[in-house]
């Protein structure tokens, strides 16, 4: 990683500019921006389809379950996968990433170091 100890600013700052931060960045914005479009997506198809199509989420399936329930619990659903889904990604494409980052952001601002500058 190539973090210019001479250039202006605190550490983080200095590490903000650096390869490895912006892959971290990428990495997590590719995951997030997809799955937030594809939730409110969904989210909106609900409000939507409760709004002006009464008639189909008003649909029994059995008993007193209607489509509209369905859907609703579906988005309880929905949320808890996209936080597993999240867990994961961060677990095997994020955090090792973001550990050595940490770990050469405290090697640099530890007492040793600010010593030997």
């Amino acid at each position: 990683m190539s973090v210019d100890k001479r250039a202006p600013g605190t550490v983080y700052e200095r590490f903000q500019g650096s390869t490895e931060f912006q892959e971290l960045r990428r990495r997590f914005r590719r995951f997030v921006f997809p799955m937030t479009a594809a939730f409110l997506t969904w989210y909106l198809l609900y409000v939507v389809l409760s709004g002006w199509a009464r008639d189909f989420m008003g649909t029994e399936l059995f008993g007193a379950v209607n489509v509209a329930l369905v859907f609703g619990l579906l988005q309880f659903v929905s949320t808890f996968l996209i936080a597993y889904l999240y867990a994961r990604h961060a677990e095997r494409r994020l955090d090792p990433v973001a550990d050595g980052i940490r770990a050469r952001i405290e090697a640099e601002s530890s007492p040793a170091a600010e010593e030997a500058k």
